[in-house]
């Protein structure tokens, strides 16, 4: 009888374990989506915890897509240190290509992308997805052109804005990801 109560109890926790895990997810990991031309997903909460995040909203026909060398060089540069970027492209400015696979195209062959890259989605108005609706919730900022980057401490409870002008390198955001990377 007491073996088969052990038994009801290992199957209750079996089922009761991976929800649990799941839902110590903190609310702004709380995201889910598809890779970059990709059939594959990625879960925010078991890719990013304890990470200290640059999120992107990328396009691949932008003056500003030449930023894609300084974000690959910047990842290379703290990846070991706990430094996760993520890519979100998006066409709500009209500079992204329809096809996801020209899009992969520009970030993986012409730009030697490593960092994580996801599928087009919106980053702003009433259609953006649910990551960049906390973005601009706790920062206040919609992204108001391409390449807007939000540093997210280690943490996740700070979260700061960038615009399109500042340069992923040599710049204040470089600084603040190594004080950030450092600190935690």
């Amino acid at each position: 009888m007491r073996s088969a109560s052990i038994f009801y109890i290992a199957i209750l926790l079996s089922f009761t374990l991976p929800s649990m895990s799941y839902a110590n997810c903190e609310g702004l990991l709380d995201f889910e989506s598809k890779k970059l031309h990709s059939k594959q997903s990625i879960d925010f909460c078991d890719s990013f915890k304890d990470k200290t995040l640059l999120v992107v909203n990328t396009a691949s026909q932008c003056g500003f897509t030449p930023q894609f060398k300084e974000l690959e060089a910047l990842y290379q540069k703290y990846k070991d240190q706990g430094l996760e970027i993520i890519g979100f492209p998006s066409n709500d400015f009209r500079q992204e290509y329809q096809s996801e696979e020209k899009t992969a195209s520009v970030c993986f062959k012409n730009f030697g992308v490593s960092f994580t890259m996801l599928s087009p989605s919106s980053v702003k108005g009433q259609d953006k997805n649910a990551f960049f609706q906390t973005l601009i919730d706790r920062t206040g900022t919609e992204p108001n052109w391409n390449f807007n980057k939000y540093l997210v401490s280690k943490d996740h409870l700070s979260i700061e804005h960038f615009g399109s002008n500042v340069l992923p390198l040599n710049s204040t955001l470089e600084q603040l990801i190594a004080k950030s990377i450092n600190n935690q």
